[in-house]
C-alpha cells in the first residue's frame, strides 16, 4: 500500500507549529482524495486508520492527521483556555487543504469531534472545492450530545449512577473507580467489540496522556460537559451546506436519532444511513460501513 507520511507548518500568531499527516495512496492519480478528521476533541487519528480500506477497496487516496495538541503533532499544554477554538482547527484544516494542493477538489468525512468540526466549517466557510460531506456519528450541538449521553446513563443502574455523580462532584473523576465506570459505559456506547480494538485503544492512550484539548473543550467527561464547547451549535448554519452529505449515527451511540434530527431536517442534499450498534461502526460493521461510505463517494 502506498503510504506517505510528513509534517506541514502551521501558523498561528507569531509561532508555527507541525501538523502531523498521512496520505494513503496517490493524491496525483487524479482520483479526488478523501479528509478524514478524527475525533475527542483531543484523540489521535490513531483510531481512524481502517479507513484506509477506502484506498485499497475503491482507489480513494485517504488523507488522515492529528489536529494540533495530540498524537505526533505539535503538543501545547501550557496554551490558555482562550487558545482551543473550533476556528484554530477551520485554520488547521485550511492550511492542511492548501498545503497538500487538495483545496480545489476534495470530500471530508468527520467522526464525532470531527463531524462537529466538518459541519460547523462547511457551513461557516462554504469550502469551494469540496464535493461531498460525510458526518458519521457526530451530534450538530453540544448540548444534544449530552443531553443523550444523560438519557443513556439513566438506564444504568442507580448505584452506578451515584458513583459517577459523587466522583464529578468531588473532582476525582481520575479515581480507578471512576474511569473503570467510564469505560463499562463506553463499552455499551461507544464500541460494542470487546476488548477494544488496539487502535481505538491507542486513540485513547494519547488522550490521556495530553488530555489538554479534550478537558478544555469538553471537560470532564461526555456526561459533563463544562469545557469551550458546552454551548457550541452549528444547528442554525446548517442550511448553508450545499454539497451533497451522507449523515450515519448507530442504534445505541451519542449521537441518536433525536441527536442527528437537524442534520436531516436542515441539510438541503441529506441522505441518511443508520447502523445496529454504537459510536464505531467502522470496527462494529465494517463490511457494511466502508461500502456505504465508498458506494455513496463513487455517486
Amino acid at each position: 500500500m502506498l503510504e506517505t507520511t510528513g509534517t506541514i507548518d502551521f501558523k498561528v500568531g507569531d509561532e508555527t507549529y507541525q501538523t502531523w499527516y498521512k496520505v494513503v495512496g496517490d493524491l496525483k492519480s487524479g482520483v479526488r482524495p478523501l479528509v478524514t478528521l478524527h475525533g475527542g476533541p483531543g484523540m489521535s487519528h490513531v483510531y481512524m486508520i481502517s479507513h484506509s480500506e477506502i484506498y485499497t477497496t475503491y482507489g480513494i487516496p485517504v488523507i488522515f492527521y492529528d489536529q494540533i495538541g495530540i498524537g505526533a503533532s505539535t503538543h501545547l499544554p501550557d496554551k490558555p483556555k482562550e487558545f482551543w477554538t473550533v476556528e484554530l482547527f477551520m485554520d488547521e484544516l485550511d492550511n492542511v487543504l492548501d498545503k497538500l494542493g487538495i483545496q480545489n477538489d476534495f470530500d471530508l468525512l468527520g467522526h464525532s469531534w470531527g463531524g462537529m468540526l466538518a459541519a460547523d466549517y462547511v457551513s461557516i466557510r462554504q469550502p469551494q472545492g469540496l464535493r461531498r460531506l460525510i458526518i458519521a456519528n457526530a451530534p450538530p450541538s453540544e448540548a444534544l450530545w449530552e443531553e443523550s449521553m444523560h438519557r443513556w446513563l439513566s438506564k444504568f443502574p442507580q448505584d452506578f449512577q451515584d458513583m459517577l455523580r459523587k466522583h464529578e462532584r468531588e473532582g476525582s473523576t481520575s479515581s480507578k473507580e471512576y474511569q473503570d465506570g467510564v469505560q463499562v459505559f463506553y463499552n455499551k456506547h461507544t464500541c460494542q467489540i470487546i476488548p477494544w480494538p488496539e487502535d481505538l485503544v491507542a486513540s485513547f492512550k494519547t488522550m490521556e496522556d495530553d488530555p489538554t484539548v479534550y478537558t478544555t473543550m469538553i471537560g470532564t467527561s461526555e456526561f459533563n460537559t463544562n469545557g469551550s464547547l458546552k454551548t457550541w451549535s452549528t444547528i442554525d448554519r446548517l442550511h448553508n451546506i450545499s454539497c451533497p452529505t451522507l449523515v450515519a449515527n448507530g442504534a445505541e451511540e451519542g449521537a441518536q436519532d433525536f441527536v442527528v434530527a437537524p442534520f436531516i431536517e436542515r441539510i438541503p442534499k441529506v441522505k441518511w444511513v443508520k447502523f445496529a450498534k454504537s459510536h464505531c461502526p467502522f470496527w462494529e460493521d465494517k463490511e457494511y460501513y466502508f461500502k456505504t461510505i465508498g458506494d455513496f463517494l463513487l455517486a
